[in-house]
């Protein structure tokens, strides 16, 4: 296969920013009087966009909060982080800084709103080498469907058979696969409960990013 374009999931993925999520969740519910079930994080809709997951939490706490004011709390509590003290993972600036100087295009598939996928990427200085950001606040079916990987092939121009696509969630990998995208599976500590499952569905996965460059810049055709 002749790659022509790289998508990359954002949080658990590109950054270590998955507790912080949590920790924002149990402060979002504990100022409203609300105890934290036992089985939140575990009855979240994996991968969901972030309207979706907004209008999860409306309903499952019936919530007055609107979707959108929902929404722009979150944004509001974790925004500061995302442009100070959230930071890419061990070997990822390394391995963008290689794709960056051939020809294969990069683009990004999260669920999490177009806003906050830019303040990090900015913040982390890579923001501009990514052409394309397809975002959880986008409408469209949060991840395990296609749609958020599907979009992003579609800003990048790129056919989805000609992309590779790089996951941390078990739902993340099957949407990638859903898309028709050869997907690699990178680990990290959120998803230790479902690593023996996402290793099943991924193409190839990996414990850190010294095992997953290698492969990705040789079926890239870069080394």
């Amino acid at each position: 296969m002749q790659y022509k374009a790289i998508i990359f999931d954002l949080d658990g993925t590109l950054i270590d920013s998955m507790q912080l999520w949590r920790q924002v969740d149990v402060e979002f519910l504990t100022k409203r009087g609300i105890d934290v079930p036992a089985d939140l994080f575990d009855s979240i809709p994996g991968g969901n966009g972030f309207t979706q997951t907004a209008l999860y939490f409306k309903e499952r706490f019936g919530l007055d909060d609107s979707v959108e004011s929902i929404m722009d709390e979150w944004t509001f509590m974790v925004e500061q982080h995302y442009s100070s003290d959230v930071i890419l993972k061990e070997g990822v600036y390394e391995l963008l800084q290689a794709i960056r100087k051939s020809d294969i295009l990069m683009g990004l598939a999260t669920s999490n709103s177009l806003h906050l996928a830019r303040t990090v990427l900015q913040a982390n200085g890579i923001l501009s080498w990514f052409p394309a950001l397809s975002t959880g606040d986008m409408q469209l079916r949060g991840k395990p469907y296609p749609d958020i990987f599907l979009n992003c092939a579609r800003m990048l121009e790129v056919e989805p058979e000609a992309c590779l696509a790089i996951e941390d969630t078990l739902t993340g990998v099957q949407a990638a696969k859903a898309a028709g995208m050869r997907t690699f599976a990178i680990f990290d500590e959120d998803s230790i409960p479902f690593w023996e499952q996402i290793k099943k569905v991924a193409d190839l996965a990996f414990e850190d990013y010294t095992m997953l460059s290698g492969q990705v810049l040789q079926e890239l055709g870069l080394i």
